[in-house]
């Protein structure tokens, strides 16, 4: 099978590090980097002599053996240059959150069915070992009946100013949520959030979304913290989750823990606290970001689905734009 011949559109925070994954994969090449930036330009033509790095986009768009795509650059320009790349007859792999609304994001999924092309979104947290394990958990039924899901996303930094933190931050939780709970619908959400350095985007939030099955979601994220956070915990009627992401292993631990209560005598009732083992798994420790390239290119190869499919990453972003409408709204946004 040929290789499948890449480019990788933006060279600031993500794009060397789609670069550096791409180029570990036996079935990719990656033929040119792009960017503005001459200064970015020289120091990874340096480091990647075999990779073509020039500023011209359109270059990239008439090579007919460009096969995809790779846009990492600020989401107020992947409208743009994914519909350009859509129409060039690319297949393309997004930086989250696909864009900035739902009708832009429509649109990019119908012209990627007319096209027949891969319109893939970069949500890397579900190729971790440790998402993909959670998965599997919640698929087998061990842990019961979902009560919640609980999430705090928080460092200092980095500030962006073409979008709040919660498309920022609150997306990966969102994407997340999507993909273990594929079966419960989201029904509401609820957000609240507060500006203190800048006066055009929010830096701290708390996200509440409501979902079929009696299962809430709490998010919390935030630019200001001192310290780093990245923990999910994940409540059932049989067992419990701690997946936290910061730990170099361990991530997840599985605790045999829960309430049963007696409904034998009606007033009071009678709890009975469970306490049992705590179960740790083996992750896959593979990079998930090699592992998303490498689905992304899979899937051009077979010509299938992505694992996030348009459905679903159509979601996410309506979900964030309901976010924003009950931020300015001060009340719940039912979907």
């Amino acid at each position: 099978m040929n290789k499948v011949k890449l480019a990788v559109i933006g060279l600031g925070y993500w794009g060397p590090n789609l670069i550096r994954n791409i180029n570990e994969l036996e079935n990719a090449e990656i033929k040119y980097g792009c960017d503005l930036r001459f200064d970015l330009i020289k120091k990874y033509s340096l480091a990647y002599p075999n990779i073509t790095f020039i500023s011209d986009y359109n270059r990239v768009l008439k090579d007919k053996n460009i096969d995809a795509v790779c846009i990492a650059t600020p989401l107020s320009t992947h409208y743009k240059l994914a519909k350009l790349a859509l129409n060039a007859g690319k297949h393309v792999l997004l930086e989250k959150p696909m864009v900035s609304s739902v009708e832009k994001g429509e649109e990019l999924i119908k012209l990627a069915r007319k096209k027949n092309a891969i319109l893939m979104v970069d949500y890397t947290f579900l190729f971790t070992g440790a998402v993909s394990k959670i998965k599997a958990l919640i698929d087998n039924n061990e842990l019961g009946k979902i009560y919640y899901f609980d999430s705090e996303r928080i460092n200092l930094g980095l500030i962006r100013q073409d979008n709040n933190v919660i498309w920022d931050l609150a997306a990966h939780d969102l994407s997340i949520i999507l993909y273990l709970f594929d079966k419960n619908k989201p029904l509401s959400v609820f957000a609240t959030a507060t500006k203190h350095l800048n006066e055009k985007v929010e830096e701290m939030a708390h996200i509440t979304l409501e979902l079929e099955g009696g299962i809430v979601a709490h998010i919390h994220v935030s630019w200001l913290s001192p310290v780093k956070i990245r923990k999910i915990l994940i409540g059932g009627s049989k067992k419990m989750i701690v997946y936290n992401d910061i730990e170099p292993s361990e991530k997840v631990k599985v605790y045999n823990k829960g309430i049963d209560i007696s409904r034998e005598k009606v007033t009071p009732f009678n709890p009975a606290y469970r306490s049992g083992d705590i179960y740790i798994p083996k992750l896959d420790n593979t990079e998930a970001l090699k592992l998303a390239a490498e689905h992304f290119v899979k899937c051009i190869q077979k010509k299938k689905k992505s694992l996030m499919d348009g459905d679903k990453v159509l979601m996410v972003v309506k979900l964030l734009e309901s976010c924003d409408k009950s931020i300015a709204k001060g009340k719940k946004i039912k979907l």
